[in-house]
């Protein structure tokens, strides 16, 4: 269990929850029509911070992403005093394309473009002295991170986690999404008959949580959380909601179900999404509980989703509200799920809410969050509800360079060196799988050094379950797909976005690969760190084995920062249970 002490939101609708809940109270969208913005040749619908509200947010030597972040969490921390220097205070961010719009063609790679570096900045101009960590999981980004924070503080690694969900819009981000014909004109319509697509938006939002249940009678707490894959494809979800079912499982929705007010689903109002979370909510048996989407008053957010969502959800349960859909007219989705454009009275003062999210890769996520006095008073006293376990032990070896491979300490031989060794590998240990040569150069490296890996390993390769989790490290993201996208948009004659490159500017798709490839629909997460930190790794791996589903992960270090310099150390870890 971990425990809600403070919160902030800083988006174009204000600079304070208590702003931005008011302001959706009142129906008020931040979403505007754009022309020309960025020298994009498409119109776009969009909540972006206007100069004005720019020029008051910016911090000195700080970037634009890097200054919504900051101030977020600054007022989050003035309203908890909590303590940033201590060790057992932890920064979590949640993210997916962090500063990559100071990623230009033919120029060095800034530092600052690398999510790890930026949160760095920001924790140590906040006071932190602990290394932070930033989940890079696409769209589900800022539960993910919520997730994490929650599993460190119940492994007792830390007493605070201070948790940020942000992004903002650009050339980049805007274009990418116009090359997938996912981005709509107009103001978003989820659950609508009529929806075009979504429309994108920038925000901050930050969310504070402790292991010591606070003295307040009406503390919010997150009782559980999931990551699931769909395990069907890195672009388009579930057909049957898969993934998101999972993970509604696993948080125990289903049983909790009377005492739900709402979910809070993602609502992106693409055809594709929406339709999957209304099966997935019907697949669950929850289609007579509330479900309401936030996107018509901020739009995606992306990272910042989750834990915006979070916070302002958390505030309609304090003062017994069902949001409305804004946008929603006629439900448009074969699920059978409860829609209100309007906001509604919760009279029967509902205690918990579910937060659902789903992304790119196949992840999806889920919170089932409460007020205290109503969590089970078995689980309240557990803390985690899950089975002991013992040290996990690393069973087998993988390391790649690009100038060896070495299985369980043996060099396999090869001829090729840098980028040519991967596909050696692929065709001279794999050769039945060809997406191969459509991957990205992080996640080819991510499938052949697993597939050696479970290749060592020798069992049964097809799970189709939960107990098998993938979650792996690195420092520079997607640099290398980033780089090609960013080659594909320059100027205007060279403008030519490419939707099958854009896809693998997100670093998790490399996991969502394996997911696919292996029909594994546990846990699957990507973090970033500032550098490699065993001693990190270790914490966050330690913490993935609290979901009790997930008996054992594929995990380790994947970085490909170009074809000569790359490495993937990868091992699997299985719980030994007493």
């Amino acid at each position: 269990m971990s425990y809600c002490i403070g919160d902030n939101i800083i988006s174009p609708l204000g600079e304070t929850t208590e702003l931005n809940y008011q302001a959706v109270m009142a129906g008020r969208s931040a979403l505007s029509r754009y022309e020309s913005q960025w020298q994009l040749p498409e119109p776009f619908t969009a909540s972006l911070f206007t100069d004005e509200q720019w020029s008051g947010l910016m911090i000195e030597g700080m970037t634009r992403f890097e200054s919504i972040v900051a101030r977020s969490a600054q007022k989050a921390i003035q309203e908890t005093n909590i303590d940033v220097a201590s060790p057992r205070t932890v920064f979590i961010l949640g993210t997916t394309k962090a500063n990559i719009d100071l990623l230009q063609h033919g120029q060095p790679v800034p530092e600052e473009v690398h999510p790890g570096v930026a949160a760095r900045r920001v924790a140590r101009w906040l006071g932190f002295t602990n290394t932070p960590l930033v989940a890079c999981n696409a769209c589900i980004s800022g539960v993910a991170a919520i997730a994490l924070a929650h599993r460190l503080l119940e492994a007792d690694y830390y007493d605070v986690a201070l948790v940020v969900g942000a992004d903002v819009q650009n050339r980049f981000t805007v274009s990418g999404f116009q090359s997938l014909k996912a981005v709509s004109q107009e103001p978003c319509r989820p659950f609508d008959l009529e929806r075009l697509g979504l429309n994108l938006g920038e925000s901050a939002a930050t969310i504070v949580l402790q292991r010591e249940q606070p003295s307040q009678t009406d503390a919010i707490a997150i009782e559980a959380c999931a990551v699931r894959n769909d395990a069907f494809h890195v672009s388009s979800p579930s057909k049957n909601g898969e993934g998101a079912f999972r993970a509604l499982q696993a948080i125990h929705a289903p049983e909790a179900s009377e005492r739900l007010a709402f979910i809070n689903a993602h609502g992106t109002a693409t055809m594709f999404n929406d339709q999957m979370e209304s099966v997935a909510i019907e697949r669950a048996g929850l289609n007579h509980v509330p479900v309401n989407g936030l996107k018509g008053y901020y739009g995606h957010t992306m990272g910042a989703a989750g834990v915006l969502e979070t916070v302002i959800s958390i505030q309609a349960l304090k003062h017994h509200v069902v949001l409305g859909t804004r946008g929603f007219g006629e439900r448009g989705v074969s699920g059978k799920i409860q829609l209100s454009a309007a906001h509604l009275s919760d009279d029967s003062h509902k205690p918990a809410f579910v937060k659902m999210i789903s992304g790119f890769g196949g992840g999806n996520a889920a919170l089932l969050v409460s007020e205290c006095g109503s969590i089970p008073p078995s689980l309240s006293k557990e803390g985690c509800n899950c089975s002991p376990f013992r040290e996990p032990g690393r069973h087998h070896h993988v390391l790649i360079t690009p100038e060896k491979v070495v299985v369980d300490g043996v060099q396999i031989e090869t001829t090729g060196t840098g980028a040519a060794l991967l596909t050696e590998i692929y065709k001279t240990e794999v050769g039945d799988y060809p997406k191969f040569f459509k991957m990205d150069p992080l996640a080819r490296l991510a499938f052949v050094a697993t597939e050696l890996l479970l290749k060592a390993e020798g069992g049964e390769r097809f799970v189709d379950g939960d107990d098998r989790a993938v979650v792996l490290f690195n420092a520079t993201s997607s640099i290398a797909a980033d780089r090609d996208y960013v080659a594909s948009i320059d100027g205007d004659e060279g403008f030519y976005p490419s939707p099958s490159v854009f896809v693998y500017t997100l670093p998790n798709l490399s996991v969502g690969e394996i997911a696919m490839r292996n029909h594994y629909h546990g846990e699957t997460s990507f973090y970033i760190l500032p550098e490699r930190d065993d001693a990190l790794i270790y914490q966050v791996q330690q913490a993935s084995l609290l979901d009790p589903s997930t008996k054992s992960m594929i995990t380790g270090w994947i970085d490909y920062r170009d074809d000569d310099h790359f490495v993937a150390e990868l091992y699997i870890l299985k719980r030994d249970e007493q």
